[in-house]
């Protein structure tokens, strides 16, 4: 079958598919004499199972892996059990920040007025923690965020 019959029963696109083979995860496909790729049962099948790993938010080096342990028939289970509790632990670690995201994002969405003025503590937080930024203009702490920039200031933005 060619790349796009492939794509359409593995549900990975043409695209992620010659990524995959670029990367190794899938064998280069054997060609036709008008050099286009050729695919079988098995390279569908390793497609979905990439895919589902993906799903799963699997990174390619864990796909790699885990591939590795799939064909290899003298595997023990506990290493694939391993690898996987490992990425339970990674995932609970990125839920988690994410979690602060959101908090810190309602926060700050909380304190902006959201109205013609310019003052905007979401923006604030992102400049005063960004790494290459220079120092804030107006560093106020987000409890002085409902109060009026001095006159002066105001007049700057304009």
């Amino acid at each position: 079958m060619n790349i796009g019959q492939a794509a359409t029963l593995s549900g990975v696109s043409a695209k992620m598919i010659r990524h995959y083979e670029s990367l190794g995860l899938l064998p280069k496909a054997s060609r036709t004499q008008s050099g286009y790729r050729q695919y079988g049962a098995n390279d569908v099948h390793t497609l979905r199972f990439i895919r589902r790993a993906r799903d799963l938010g699997f990174g390619m080096g864990g796909i790699a892996e885990l591939l590795e342990l799939w064909q290899n028939r003298r595997r023990a289970s506990e290493t694939v059990k391993r690898v996987a509790l490992a990425h339970v632990d990674e995932l609970a670690t990125r839920i988690e920040e994410m979690k602060a995201m959101k908090r810190t994002l309602e926060h700050l969405g909380a304190h902006c007025h959201g109205d013609e003025r310019p003052d905007c503590p979401i923006l604030d937080d992102l400049a005063a923690n960004s790494v290459d930024a220079p120092p804030p203009v107006d560093a106020r702490p987000l409890a002085k965020a409902r109060q009026p920039a001095p006159a002066k200031r105001r007049a700057a933005f304009r």
